[in-house]
């Protein structure tokens, strides 16, 4: 299906910046609701243990926050790009290129290391928005997890079995999670209808490949393989961090 003529790159973004202010209203009426009935979220300001890990989004969030960038923000994201294309390139499998990105890709650029603040914060993507941890910051971090002994790991599965909001396997709050997917169905339904194509895939990259015209250019003209063929003569082309279709 062609791409309607109608709609832009900028309704894209548009789209997206509503379904994430509708999810900003109805997780902050959830959290007031969670933490009055003593539910406990710790994640806060200076908070970065997980800004490490490896970010999945829509071409229509990417555009958002390069939208928002500095020229200097922009390089650091590309650098970073380039870093996430050579980890996937080298990985041999999703366990080990989860691993060597929160532990050799390393943390986003986007974040402040001083202060452990974003820097881009009102751009942030999906994921950067719905997580949060009913536990504190150092369960989010790289290795705390992969050290435990298996009684260490047993007594953690048992608090997160009786702790509220957790799924009852994992110290993330899954309601919280759960209210962001109408900002998916959001995006891909917008790329659809402006593009005829859908793009997914890691955040660095396609943020990156969002503030190349060639790239933009195939994407709204609703040609996919041309896409790809602009991400692959900037090194930026892997079916690990980019999906068009």
């Amino acid at each position: 299906m062609p791409p309607t003529p109608a709609r832009s790159s900028a309704d894209v973004a548009r789209a997206v910046t509503r379904a994430y202010e509708r999810y900003g209203r109805k997780a902050d009426e959830w959290r007031r609701t969670y933490e009055a009935r003593g539910g406990r979220v710790y994640c806060g300001a200076g908070c970065a243990a997980c800004c490490n890990m490896p970010i999945r989004v829509s071409l229509a969030e990417a555009l958002v926050t390069a939208a928002a960038l500095t020229p200097a923000q922009a390089r650091g994201m590309a650098e970073h790009a380039a870093a996430v294309i050579a980890n996937a390139q080298s990985a041999g499998g999703d366990d080990e290129y989860v691993h060597r990105h929160r532990t050799e890709v390393g943390f986003c650029p986007l974040l402040d290391r001083a202060t452990g603040a974003c820097t881009a914060y009102a751009a942030r993507p999906t994921r950067c928005r719905d997580t949060f941890s009913a536990f504190p910051a150092v369960y989010c971090a790289v290795g705390t997890l992969e050290t435990m002994t298996p009684r260490q790991l047993a007594q953690y599965h048992r608090d997160v079995a009786r702790t509220p909001g957790t799924d009852g396997e994992w110290h993330f709050i899954a309601p919280l999670e759960h209210l962001s997917e109408p900002i998916w169905t959001a995006a891909a339904r917008a790329m659809q209808d402006a593009w005829g194509v859908q793009v997914w895939g890691d955040y660095w990259v396609l943020t990156t490949l969002a503030r190349d015209d060639a790239f933009m250019a195939a994407v709204e003209a609703g040609r996919p393989r041309d896409a790809w063929a602009v991400a692959r003569r900037r090194r930026l082309a892997h079916p690990t961090v980019l999906e068009l279709g």
